[in-house]
């Protein structure tokens, strides 16, 4: 079965579908309010998100700081940034990349 990258208004979803309309089926029951804006087949059967490309070259540890301030935000990045931000003083830069790479550690 391939693996889709479905992209919607708010969302990028990575899953197993038949085929190109069963994927854009999945993003539709499950975010109905959004519009799809693109479906891609993925040429292997694995999502790959680079940690250098993230800007993150150092091995990274789940940070209790960032992993509050996304519990406090219901998940809402932005609202995470700010909240790291007002609880360690950080630039924004340096708090998108701790409030990103603890969501891609599963958060």
């Amino acid at each position: 079965m391939p693996l889709f990258e479905i992209e919607t208004e708010a969302h990028i979803m990575v899953g197993w579908a038949d085929n190109k309309d069963e994927a854009m089926k999945f993003a539709e029951e499950h975010y109905p309010e959004e519009a799809v804006k693109r479906v891609h087949q993925r040429p292997r059967d694995v999502w790959v998100i680079s940690k250098r490309l993230l800007g993150l070259d150092t091995p990274s540890a789940p940070c209790e700081v960032a992993r509050d301030c996304l519990s406090k935000s219901s998940g809402d990045k932005v609202h995470a940034i700010r909240l790291y931000r007002q609880e360690t003083g950080v630039d924004l830069h340096e708090a998108q990349l701790a409030i990103e790479s603890n969501m891609s550690l599963g958060w």
